[in-house]
């Protein structure tokens, strides 16, 4: 992969652009890190209303599958990455004629589908959840009773909670099959949870790997809610262990960019692999108020060729995700913003809400990070901004 400077000139008398497929937050914040840099940026995405397609200088309003706007992207770009794993993997091979794409096309589909994850996973010697692929009824009836309760996903396009089903004894693996409409499945046995946990990693082409800390994560509903840094309950060999894995899997890929994977820390004390993501991802958005290099910057990194460093965690910090729900409180039947300047006036409280033009329940509208010179001032701090959004602790 050639490295592509910050600042120089192109032949067009215009500094290097920056492709991104995807114009949600993730690629919204790309686009803010590359421009700090002093990329010009490029966003495909098929909402004329996108969160980063606002921001960036081009914004190609079209499908992920137009030929023309792939053409057109390839030609415009020095390099191109992807905003999130769904971007189908064709789409990537065929920018990959025509400019860097990174990660490749091979690496995002292995994360695109469940069975493809378990078994490099399982290739690359990372512990994962016992598991059986359903893709036919009978796959279905040769279920081992010892996998329940287990956790029925949707071998593709579930994240955040969706695609999914509980599955508590055999006779209801039937009817949670019909509920996700019987697409193909994978059936994860339910594990003793102790805590979760993610770690970040970048990638580069000359093979060097660095890491963010890791991440000690809360789910609500599925859905991200919290984020402590640094990890307070995860023991330091296990977190090692984790940095570990998830520098394996990157190699074992032959990853470029940054990855995410989710663990979780069980009861008995051991680890076990959850699910990677192709990106930037949720758990680490602290990053960028609390590290001297935020995700982002990796991300920005790693596509260009440019030199990897390890960040370093100045501040401690609590992420608070921020769902529509939060402006729909009480009895209000149309949208309400919640109360941002209580919030602000909360040392250390750094708000960032990604432009979505419409706040729904479940949406992800932004994130609230706390930043403190002690872990225990950022937790303090944070419930009290949860206590004004009318969150629950943790």
């Amino acid at each position: 992969m050639n490295i592509v400077i910050p600042g120089s000139v192109g032949v067009d008398g215009q500094p290097p652009t920056l492709g991104v497929t995807g114009g949600g937050q993730l690629a919204r914040m790309f686009v803010h890190a590359a421009q700090s840099m002093g990329f010009r940026t490029l966003v495909l995405d098929p909402d004329p209303g996108s969160p980063a397609g606002r921001v960036s200088h081009v914004h190609l309003v079209s499908p992920y599958d137009d030929s023309q706007a792939l053409a057109e992207m390839g030609s415009l770009c020095a390099a191109v990455t992807t905003e999130f794993e769904n971007v189908p993997a064709a789409t990537l091979r065929a920018l990959a004629r025509h400019v860097p794409v990174a990660p490749g096309a091979d690496a995002v589909e292995i994360c695109q589908y469940r069975w493809a994850e378990k078994r490099h996973f399982t290739a690359a010697a990372v512990t994962c959840a016992p598991h059986v692929f359903i893709e036919t009824d009978e796959d279905l009836r040769s279920v081992n009773p010892s996998l329940l309760p287990g956790i029925l996903k949707t071998a593709r396009m579930g994240y955040d909670g969706k695609g999914q089903a509980a599955v508590t004894a055999p006779e209801h693996l039937a009817a949670a099959w019909a509920q996700v409409h019987r697409a193909p499945c994978v059936l994860e046995k339910r594990l003793p949870l102790h805590r979760e946990l993610s770690v970040i990693v970048a990638r580069g082409a000359d093979d060097q790997v660095v890491h963010l800390p890791v991440q000690q994560n809360l789910h609500r509903d599925g859905i991200l809610a919290i984020t402590q840094v640094p990890a307070p309950d995860i023991p330091a060999d296990l977190a090692a262990l984790a940095v570990q894995q998830a520098g394996q899997l990157a190699r074992s890929m032959n990853y470029v960019g940054v990855l995410c994977v989710e663990f979780f820390l069980l009861s008995d004390g051991s680890l076990v692999a959850n699910e990677m993501a192709p990106r930037p991802h949720n758990s680490g958005h602290y990053s960028i108020d609390a590290c001297d290099v935020s995700q982002f910057d990796l991300q920005v990194r790693a596509m260009a060729g440019l030199p990897l460093v390890a960040p370093r965690l100045h501040s401690r910090a609590v992420m608070v995700n921020l769902l529509g729900d939060l402006w729909f409180r009480g009895s209000a039947s149309a949208p309400v913003a919640p109360d941002w300047p209580a919030v602000l006036a909360l040392p250390g409280a750094h708000l960032h809400l990604y432009g979505k033009a419409e706040a729904r329940p479940g949406r992800k509208m932004g994130h609230l990070t706390i930043t403190a010179a002690r872990a225990a001032e950022a937790r303090e701090i944070a419930l009290q901004a949860c206590a004004i959004l009318g969150l629950p602790g943790y």
